[in-house]
């Protein structure tokens, strides 16, 4: 009997330790979870903003390359040896202006034997017609037959049309003595040349004299991708109405400085390239001041002014298979909302297109570290948060 109550006893006593240790657990986790709710229940600071119009401008850079209006390649017309280069490189030069002489002399003489042939033949014309004169006054009298009058007539015609081509030779050495001074076509820059007083030139030579280029207006060409061209044609509504219709554009250049001439967008092909999608622009600007290079590269900058937009900090953004989301506070819950943003940015901010309302609160900062539905207050100011440590 003493051994059944011993037995027992230590059972009994087991029994109570695991009863003791559970019910110390239970408490252990109920006092957790009751934090954890008092915690939850504690709102977090967090940087606040209440969403107002602000006026932006936004501006995209493309890289251009720059053209002059023109680029004359200046060949001779004939041929025959350099007797004077009358142009320095790198000159301006007017319309007109002789650059180079070919020898003269041979197209002088062609000029002198095409005048005697005009004289000639001009001889040969008035003969022709006094004799005319004659047959035609012989047929009226009956003295000769309508043969010998037409052959007299025929004469005469040859005679005339061989004055008129004598005329055109005299007039095609006339131009081969003008074309031995070859001048510039365009008013314009020299460019660099490597033909000296004695070379041999003629209109077949593939290497040119000179290049004289027109830099008065720059061209620069530049592209955008296709998304872009159509957004840009589909807010004006045709190509047309797009170069008509946008603002003045910028130029930024290679030493970090903005062009000072504004310059306007005046061509926008009508074809994508397949190779890579874009679409070709020009842009034109002045340069009468020629501070412009003909080749040279530079940005054009293209400018949105978007007054009274939604402006948010792109902090206080996170995205979701390419959607974009905000935190939205309201009774001082968050709620992820959907935004849509104007496609174009500095990086820093979003305009909101849609989404929000003037007047909505967001949390500023640290959207990819919350969820929907926490209790959030504005953070204090730091001066404030220093006083209550005090």
């Amino acid at each position: 009997m003493d051994v059944f109550l011993r037995k027992n006893f230590k059972y009994m006593s087991y029994i109570k330790s695991i009863v003791g240790v559970a019910m110390i657990g239970m408490a252990v986790v109920s006092c957790s979870r009751s934090n954890e709710e008092q915690t939850a229940d504690v709102p977090k600071e967090y940087p606040l903003s209440v969403v107002k119009p602000e006026d932006r401008n936004l501006s995209v850079k493309y890289s251009a390359v720059l053209e002059g209006r023109q680029d004359v390649e200046v060949r001779p017309e004939v041929s025959g040896q350099i007797t004077k280069v009358c142009i320095n490189e790198g000159a301006h030069v007017k319309k007109g202006q002789v650059l180079f002489i070919v020898d003269q002399v041979p197209y002088q003489a062609a000029l002198q034997k095409a005048e005697a042939e005009v004289a000639t033949a001009a001889a040969e014309v008035a003969n022709a017609k006094l004799l005319l004169d004659g047959k035609e006054e012989l047929y009226r009298e009956k003295v000769i037959s309508d043969y010998e009058l037409r052959t007299a007539r025929n004469s005469y015609k040859r005679a005339d049309a061989a004055l008129l081509q004598a005329k055109a030779q005299f007039r095609e050495a006339q131009n081969n003595l003008s074309y031995t001074e070859v001048k510039s076509p365009v008013d314009g820059v020299a460019g660099m040349t490597s033909y000296r007083v004695g070379a041999l030139v003629g209109p077949t030579m593939v290497e040119p004299l000179i290049t004289v280029s027109d830099n008065s207006q720059m061209y620069a060409y530049f592209s955008m991708n296709e998304r872009q061209a159509l957004e840009l044609v589909s807010k004006y509504g045709t190509i047309d109405n797009a170069v008509k219709s946008y603002p003045p554009v910028t130029l930024g250049l290679k030493d970090g400085s903005v062009y000072e001439n504004e310059g306007r967008i005046d061509v926008i092909s009508g074809i994508v390239d397949k190779t890579t999608g874009t679409v070709s622009l020009r842009a034109n600007f002045p340069n009468t001041e020629g501070k412009l290079l003909s080749g040279g590269a530079a940005n054009v900058i293209l400018t949105y002014n978007r007054p009274a937009s939604l402006v948010i900090p792109q902090e206080a953004t996170y995205e979701i298979q390419n959607r974009i989301f905000t935190y939205k506070v309201m009774d001082g819950i968050t709620v992820s909302t959907p935004i849509e943003v104007f496609k174009i940015n500095d990086g820093k901010e979003y305009i909101v297109t849609s989404g929000l309302s003037v007047g909505d609160t967001i949390v500023a900062e640290g959207a990819g570290l919350l969820k929907a539905g926490i209790k959030v207050v504005a953070m204090r100011p730091q001066s404030k948060v220093e006083e209550d440590k005090k």
